[in-house]
């Protein structure tokens, strides 16, 4: 019996070590964290081996002498072990598919660069069940629209960053103008491209309501903190900003078309850049506060291909509108300059030529604008409207009969006060001088092309530029035969209508030479003419001239009774002071007058 003791206790010392290692590799395989080696069992294998082992233990104890009736006394021990080490091999068995499943959720990780692609499956070992990854779903942050996300924006807060910039960069002011630029486009960061479809909006707009978007939601404070730093920032660099704002605007409309132009799907909005809004809301306050910078890059919108096109003029009139908020006479001077210049375009439909009309009447229509556009006509030495610009404006306002279109009347509206702000300038002065000059080259022309209403308005034009500066005199005398078309047009008119009080008396005497040498020209030309109806011209010509040079006569001899019924007056008045030491020559010495008068 102690022999038997001693079999069963070296029994349970050998399952003991044998159940230590088990649970041992069994931890092993639960606590590992990243892929590797790992112990695989087969139970199957393992029922197996134990049957041979218990086969062998069975001979071993009748080899030893043991009865096998003494078996009973392990069957306990036996049992009690085998069902230890199947609940041992069912864990480690489970443990293997875990690490499985998590090995191969690693390789999909490394291997995939979005975070939710599809749900990874592993097989698992052992005739194991598949376990799936469930997808998580990243919580959406709330969007907002333009007025929310403004009525955030503390005056406060934002003074700070702007001074705590303004001395972090104190030398490198366009690094400032960005940092301002990035504070509003975290401030509205979460605006997705449904609250702010700007390209619908300009579309679907009128000028009067673009004017403003966004800045509309912006408040009091936080305008006035932006506009008050943005006024000490020097015109280079917000020339450059500018510029930079303009082309950011540019490459968002340019991605808008092109996903068009490939088929994107109906009613798919492209996703907007955190900082569309901001780049509009910025600009917007740079152009208001500082509007002569938008003069200064003026030649780069101008003559830079990527700043013309038709999909872009919303945007130019957006920029010239802005500017006019803070300064009309800058707004004109652009609008002059940049949009009015399109309309002589081939391809200027009748959308494209109501959207420079509306930027145009804005303008006009905005208070007290004539008189501040007549006081401002020059400004820094070049014209708001210069002859080039009152040119394009006298064909557009006075077309055909049959070119006019439902745009004419609105032209017809605006142009008495463009051709005001054209026609301004100090009389007599030398800008003046040139300027009717330079005017006067074209009106001969118009008045020459025998459309009704163009050659009246051009040949009015005309007159005016001949009281304006005398050497227009001489420059009509060149022209005259090159365009007796319009020269007779211009005659007709001085003689139905001229008014020799509409002169100075300074101009009477260019008015009768000029009038002397057409009548040369015109006995001249007619002796060698052989076109009948160019004759016919010359004589019409010459009939208006006789008769204007008999108005210029008679108004010459009423201003010589004039003068002596003057001297005549003085004389009386002065006769009680020996007026026999006065004689009527030394009157007229005294006045400058010649006897041939």
């Amino acid at each position: 019996m102690d022999e038997n003791s001693a079999v069963i206790a070296k029994i349970l010392r050998e399952q003991e070590e044998e159940d230590r290692q088990i649970n041992q590799n069994s931890n092993r395989n639960e606590n590992k964290d990243s892929p590797g080696w790992q112990t695989v069992s087969y139970p199957k294998r393992h029922k197996k081996q134990l049957k041979a082992q218990q086969v062998i233990s069975s001979s071993d104890l009748h080899l030893n002498g043991i009865v096998s009736a003494n078996l009973h006394v392990f069957r306990s021990v036996e049992l009690h072990a085998e069902e230890r080490r199947q609940r041992v091999l069912e864990a480690q068995a489970a443990a293997a598919s875990i690490a499985g499943v998590s090995d191969h959720a690693g390789r999909s990780k490394r291997n995939s660069d979005d975070e939710d692609d599809s749900d990874a499956e592993a097989p698992v070992e052992n005739g194991g069940e598949e376990v799936k990854k469930v997808k998580l779903k990243k919580p959406k942050k709330p969007k907002l629209t333009v007025a929310e996300a403004a009525e955030k924006i503390d005056a406060a807060d934002l003074s700070a960053f702007l001074a705590d910039i303004t001395v972090s960069y104190e030398s490198q002011q366009d690094i400032q103008l960005m940092r301002f630029a990035d504070y509003f486009g975290r401030a509205f960061a979460s605006v997705g491209a449904a609250q702010f479809p700007w390209l619908k909006i300009f579309k679907e707009s009128s000028v009067e309501k673009l004017v403003d978007i966004p800045i509309c939601h912006l408040s009091e404070d936080v305008f006035r903190t932006s506009v008050d730093w943005l006024n000490q920032r020097s015109l280079e660099s917000l020339g450059t900003f500018v510029l930079w704002s303009t082309d950011a605007i540019f490459a968002d409309l340019a991605s808008h078309l092109g996903a068009a132009s490939k088929g994107s799907k109906k009613g798919a909005l492209p996703v907007s850049s955190k900082s569309q809004v901001a780049i509009f809301l910025v600009l917007a306050m740079v152009l208001r506060r500082k509007p002569d910078v938008l003069v200064s890059v003026m030649p780069n919108l101008k003559e830079n291909p990527k700043y013309q096109g038709q999909d872009k003029l919303p945007v130019i009139t957006w920029i010239i509108s802005q500017a006019s908020q803070g300064d009309l006479t800058v707004g004109l001077y652009m609008w002059v300059h940049v949009v009015l210049p399109l309309l002589n375009g081939k391809s200027c439909n009748p959308q494209f030529m109501d959207l420079i009309l509306q930027s145009g009447e804005r303008i006009l229509a905005s208070p007290k604008a004539r008189p501040i556009l007549l006081n401002g006509a020059v400004r820094k030495g070049e014209r708001l409207v210069p002859p080039s610009a009152l040119e394009v404006l006298i064909r557009v306002t006075f077309p055909a009969p049959s070119a006019r279109l439902k745009a004419t009347e609105r032209f017809e509206a605006v142009y008495p006060t463009l051709k005001e702000v054209a026609l301004a300038g100090v009389p007599g002065s030398n800008a003046l001088k040139q300027v009717s000059l330079q005017i006067m080259k074209f009106a001969i022309k118009a008045a020459g092309e025998g459309i009704s209403d163009l050659c009246n308005e051009a040949s009015s034009i005309f007159i005016w530029c001949l009281t304006q500066n005398s050497e227009c005199y001489r420059l009509w005398e060149k022209l005259y035969l090159e365009h007796l078309d319009a020269s007779v047009v211009v005659l007709k008119k001085l003689s139905h209508e001229l008014k020799i009080h509409s002169f100075e008396h300074s101009t009477l005497e260019p008015v009768r030479e000029t009038l002397k040498i057409f009548r040369q020209k015109n006995e001249t030309a007619m002796t060698e003419e052989n076109d009948v109806s160019r004759k016919a011209l010359l004589k019409e010509a010459d009939k208006h001239c006789k008769a204007i040079l008999g108005r210029v006569l008679k108004g010459h001899g009423c201003l010589k009774f004039a003068v002596f019924a003057s001297i005549l007056a003085l004389g009386a008045a002065v006769a009680s002071q020996n007026i026999q030491n006065w004689d009527l020559k030394k009157l007229a010495e005294l006045f400058n007058i010649s006897q041939n008068l």
